[in-house]
Parts: C-alpha cells; sequence; structure tokens
C-alpha cells in the first residue's frame, strides 16, 4: 500500500517525546491535493475532527487521544494536578466535536483515566505517559484493523466483487481500514478482488477517498453514484457488502454513513451477504439499540453548496442527518479484531 499514514505523533528527537507535534492528513483536500497538517494546538485538532479533516471513528478517535496529550504539553506548570486539570477540560472540549462516534469518546475516557490513575507521577511524567498511551491507542488500532482484514479476508474468493459505503479505508483509521481491510489482505494473498464504490453525498467520501485510496493500493475500483446501486445488484455485479461503523448497539444495530440503511435493503432484496467491520471499541454495550445512538446533524450547505457551488435554491429547508442505523436484522455478520459474529 502506497498510502500515507493518517496521523501520528512526531517527535523532535529520537531519545524524548517531549516535545512533539500532531500530523495528519487534511482529508478535505483530497483527492486532488495530499497535504497534512502539523499542529501543537487542540483548538486545531478539534476543527480537524469537527470540520472533517480527519474522519472515520477510529481515527478521530485517535486524533481526540492524541490532542489531549498536546494540550498537556502545553502547560508548564509543574503540578500533577494541573495536568489531570488539563485533562478534564480537554475531553469536555474535544466532546463537543463530533456526537455520534463512540471511538471519540472511548479514546478520551481512557486518557482520562490514565491521567487520575497516575497522580503519584510528576507533572512531566504523567505528560509523556498521556503521549505513551495515545501512540498506544493508535497502534493497537493498526493492529486490530490488520485482524479485521484477515478475518474478513476468509470470507472473500478469488474474483468476487465487494461493494462499500463511504470511506473505512486507510483513511479513516490508524492505517489499513476497517471495511477496506478484507480488500487489502486479500490481494496480499493473491486474490483479485473488485471493488463498487458508492460516491457518498453528499461530501462524497466514497469517491474522494475510497476511490483515491484503492487506486493507490492498486485495487480495481468502479465509482458509482448512490442511487445506481440497486441497478448494480440488480445485474449481479455484487458479491458482497461490506462496511464500516460509527457506532454499534448493544443489540447489533450498526451506525454509519448516511444511506448505509438504504444499501442494506437493498443487499437483503437481492440475497447479497452485508458485512459490518469495526473494532471493537465501536460496540457500545451502554447503548440498547440504534434507537439511543445520537445522529449528528451536518450543515444545510454541505447540501445546498457542496464544494462552495450552489446546487439549491436559495432559502430551501435541508435535513442533513450524518449518519443512519442498519437494523440488527439485515446485517449478516459483524467482524471485528475477535473475528466473525453471525446473527
Amino acid at each position: 500500500m502506497n498510502i500515507p499514514r493518517t496521523i501520528e505523533w512526531i517527535t523532535h528527537t529520537e531519545t524524548a517525546l517531549i516535545p512533539g507535534h500532531i500530523k495528519l492528513i487534511d482529508q478535505t483536500l483530497l483527492p486532488e491535493t495530499l497535504e497534512f497538517i502539523e499542529t501543537y494546538d487542540i483548538k486545531e485538532i478539534w476543527h480537524a475532527i469537527k470540520t472533517l479533516q480527519v474522519r472515520g471513528a477510529p481515527a478521530i478517535g485517535i486524533a481526540a487521544a492524541m490532542g489531549i496529550a498536546i494540550a498537556t504539553q502545553q502547560e508548564n506548570e509543574e503540578s500533577t494536578d494541573d495536568i489531570i486539570s488539563v485533562v478534564d477540560a480537554a475531553v469536555a472540549y474535544l466532546s463537543t466535536s463530533r456526537p455520534t462516534a463512540v471511538n471519540l469518546f472511548w479514546a478520551m475516557e481512557r486518557m482520562q483515566k490514565l491521567a487520575h490513575n497516575n497522580s503519584n507521577l510528576s507533572a512531566k511524567e504523567l505528560k509523556i505517559r498521556l503521549i505513551k498511551e495515545a501512540m498506544l491507542i493508535r497502534d493497537e488500532d493498526a493492529a486490530m484493523c490488520r485482524a479485521i482484514g484477515e478475518h474478513g479476508a476468509a470470507l472473500l474468493k478469488n474474483g468476487d466483487t465487494v461493494l462499500t459505503h463511504c470511506n473505512a479505508g486507510s483513511l479513516a483509521t490508524a492505517e489499513f481500514g476497517t471495511a477496506l481491510a478484507p480488500i487489502y489482505v486479500a490481494q496480499e494473498q493473491g486474490k483479485k478482488i473488485s471493488v463498487y464504490a458508492d460516491e457518498t453525498r453528499p461530501l462524497l467520501q466514497g469517491s474522494r477517498l475510497t476511490a483515491w485510496e484503492l487506486m493507490q493500493a492498486g485495487i480495481d475500483v468502479t465509482l458509482i453514484c448512490d442511487n445506481m446501486t440497486a441497478q448494480v445488484m440488480k445485474e449481479g455485479r455484487i458479491d458482497a457488502v461490506m462496511v464500516g461503523a460509527d457506532r454499534i448497539a448493544a443489540n447489533r444495530d450498526a451506525a454509519n454513513k448516511i444511506g448505509t440503511y438504504g444499501v442494506a435493503l437493498l443487499a437483503k432484496a437481492h440475497n447479497i451477504p452485508f458485512y459490518v467491520l469495526a473494532p471493537s471499541s465501536t460496540i457500545d454495550m451502554a447503548t440498547a439499540t440504534g434507537n439511543d445512538i445520537p445522529i449528528e446533524e451536518r450543515a444545510s450547505e454541505e447540501v445546498t453548496h457542496g464544494f462552495g457551488k450552489s446546487t439549491a435554491p436559495d432559502g430551501v429547508k435541508v435535513y442533513a442527518p450524518a449518519f443512519d442505523v442498519t437494523p440488527a436484522e439485515l446485517i449478516t455478520a459483524i467482524i471485528t479484531e475477535n473475528g466473525i459474529r453471525e446473527g
């Protein structure tokens, strides 16, 4: 794969983690420009999450963890209590960025718990522990994605064609992706797998991101408009659907990018297996059903002025949920790093 890491911690010397900064791909500029944001500022991380410069449930969790580490690095006080207060404030601040992806809150809770459980450390020692924890969250996600890919690849045979919606590839995670991971692993195994990518309106994550990264990896990819999915399924072009998730409820309902529910209904109608792939951190046992998952609403301009061009009459009313929920009964199996769970 010729895809750079979505997000990483950059150290300034070989022997110390402090000082350091965050480097991430600005995904709003793809596919035209591959450009990186390098920052020392938690406000820039909040903005990156909110505006989708970094996006994908695992990736924004990593960004939040590193954002907390960045906030403590800017704290010059020597008191450990001051560092813990900075962590608490950073968690409260970053929690206001996006509400749906549970990985964001999972990662921040992990960082906050570490801070409170290590109040015996010096301020500098605690800062370093927090940086190491954020890097560990990134590395663990990469390993989980690899495992997801190995489990998912077992479901694919040579010559299969997979349809995917939105982007759940390496750009949405530490590395490798979730829904695209089985395709990358299958490629390593010598299988020839093709992909149909829904464009994924209104922000076109499928056309801008999924198609771009698959082409970078040498995967055969065909781009289609969202409303073409039923036709390509009817024509027998699709062997399986693989999508990611931003939150999976205790009953296995899964929230993913808006349009996923419709794809699941179409897959059911055409007797095509529909797989949800995500790290186990995406499963939220505190959320009973999909009805309890908070659904983010995006700005109307994303629909009426896509990428700066007006495509609707001035003043028209807009409803713009960013996600929908696919009921468990439409999901053939959920694939995590721990294996394949059917039914």
